[in-house]
């Protein structure tokens, strides 16, 4: 056997079922579909001429020869990744950029401080940030139209790679002279979902999470659909009626008196806020850089 046919994706492989206990998860931890990295697994035996993994309806194992050889593949695989990682440090300052779509509220409340942070670091980096809505951020990404997402939304399409950098939460707001600002019980749930409220578009990650919230609950129509957070702020002081916003949003508002927030009985408006990017599952560059940043902003 040359040591040209040797497949680095393999060895990941390998290496994976090492760490993460089977086939399937190794396979999960390298964006690998299932029948591919099986596939993958099988040549590689082949070409060494030794068996590598145990097979069982329980899950995949090492087997004695595999945990040796592990050991090598390990090696290579550590360097090929420091290889690609000093790659990417010799390009060129004038080629580095970084093309970054996010949410509404992660693009006004949280992105401006990890980006500061990021340029302090990384100056010769040249970001390009695209205010989207959750769900447009997701077909951004799948046409390579931008390297990186910040979303809000509960669910993640399971071809992409996410992580989680922050958490936020949904408040109800109203007007400061609404009835609910008077009364000692909280608002239910069915009373949210029967009132019309002033609510972002669809395809919002706010709005997504609010709808799945409420998803048992008859649901009253919207008195506005309004495509951002600042517009249905303006519009809750100015009495127009309530909403159900993030936390970071309202925040200012909120100390002021323009708006009230109401607590809810019964029901859960906590959310992650996560990063997003296409598959290798594991990030370099600029764009593991910002991630990175934006995670320890909040520890």
């Amino acid at each position: 056997m040359d040591v040209r046919s040797l497949d680095l994706g393999a060895l990941e492989l390998l290496v994976g079922v090492d760490d993460h206990g089977s086939l399937s998860a190794a396979a999960r931890m390298t964006g690998v579909a299932q029948p591919n990295a099986s596939r993958s697994i099988s040549r590689l035996e082949r070409q060494l001429g030794v068996p590598l993994i145990k097979r069982a309806t329980a899950g995949s194992t090492l087997t004695p020869q595999g945990t040796v050889l592990v050991h090598w593949a390990r090696q290579i695989v550590d360097g090929a990744t420091e290889l690609l990682d000093v790659a990417e440090g010799l390009k060129s300052d004038h080629t580095a950029e970084l093309t970054v779509g996010a949410s509404m509220t992660v693009a006004e409340h949280l992105l401006p401080r990890w980006l500061g942070t990021f340029r302090a670091k990384f100056p010769e980096v040249t970001v390009h940030l695209r205010v989207q809505n959750s769900s447009t951020v997701f077909v951004s990404l799948a046409n390579d139209a931008c390297d990186l997402g910040f979303v809000e939304s509960p669910s993640v399409p399971s071809k992409l790679c996410s992580t989680v950098v922050a958490r936020d939460r949904l408040v109800l707001v109203v007007p400061p002279d609404h009835p609910w600002t008077r009364r000692r019980r909280k608002v239910s749930a069915v009373e949210l979902a029967a009132t019309p409220l002033l609510v972002r578009e669809p395809g919002s990650g706010t709005r997504t999470t609010l709808d799945d919230a409420l998803s048992a609950f008859p649901r009253a129509e919207p008195i506005l659909e309004l495509g951002s957070s600042a517009a249905i702020r303006t519009s809750v002081a100015a009495g127009v009626g309530p909403a159900v916003l993030s936390s970071l949003a309202i925040a200012d508002d909120a100390r002021s008196g323009a708006v009230r927030p109401v607590e809810v009985d019964g029901l859960d408006l906590s959310r992650a806020l996560r990063a997003v990017w296409r598959p290798p599952r594991e990030l370099r560059g600029p764009a593991a850089e910002l991630v990175r940043i934006a995670r320890g902003s909040n520890t």
